[in-house]
């Protein structure tokens, strides 16, 4: 009887193998055949799955979105799901007057630095990921089929930011005239930025430090509050 191959699952260990030799020796050497030699398959193998060159890169980049989005998305939702917030209501003195439940504050804050963290390369798996993502846009550039997934990723980490920020201000962790989409902006300038340099310079950036700049910056927002 011969044997019954999932069409996706084989594309998923594609795109894995180019994962794996764009670490390993950077993405213009993830060719049909050194891709092919990886996954263990043979170059004809590859192209029944993949038109092209391009499509099997334009698959791959997605795969990695995915793959760091469901790790942010995990997160998130522990963060901002109603039942899990930690949003600083008031609660009923006994003598009628209310007051900042200071412990569910703490938490919030504690849960968004985490979730941010997510973004930065902080470990081997994270700096490894922000290695291969900053190939991928860097490859956007002068490669049209992946600029609409870099673009999806970077809307996507706005929108999330900017529900972050309206949720912790709507809560009283921020200042109530704080411009969430400005703000919004400028939290994800600072995290590609660590991003970026951390990927580059490592010895320069260590996990210690970016953690610090991040609760730096968050410090400064939540000034006012």
């Amino acid at each position: 009887m011969p044997k019954i191959v999932d069409p996706e699952a084989r594309r998923k260990a594609v795109a894995r193998a180019v994962l794996s030799v764009a670490a390993r020796h950077g993405l213009e050497h993830a060719s049909l055949r050194n891709v092919a030699d990886e996954a263990g398959l043979a170059v004809g193998s590859v192209r029944h799955y993949f038109a092209d060159h391009d499509e099997l890169m334009t698959f791959t980049m997605r795969e990695l979105g995915r793959r760091i989005g469901d790790r942010i998305r995990a997160h998130a939702e522990r963060l901002l799901a109603p039942e899990g917030r930690a949003d600083g209501r008031a609660e009923r003195r006994e003598d009628g007057g209310d007051e900042r439940r200071a412990d569910g504050s703490a938490d919030r804050r504690a849960g968004t630095e985490e979730l941010l963290a997510e973004f930065l390369p902080l470990d081997d798996a994270r700096r490894e990921e922000s290695a291969l993502w900053l190939a991928f846009t860097t490859a956007a550039h002068t490669r049209p089929e992946l600029r609409p997934c870099a673009a999806e990723m970077q809307a996507g980490l706005h929108a999330l930011l900017s529900r972050v920020l309206d949720e912790a201000r709507s809560a009283g962790g921020l200042p109530g005239d704080l411009d969430v989409e400005l703000e919004s902006t400028r939290l994800a300038a600072l995290l590609d930025g660590l991003n970026l340099q951390a990927t580059l310079l490592p010895d320069r950036y260590p996990p210690q430090l970016l953690r610090q700049v991040l609760r730096r910056h968050l410090d400064a927002l939540t000034a006012g509050a």
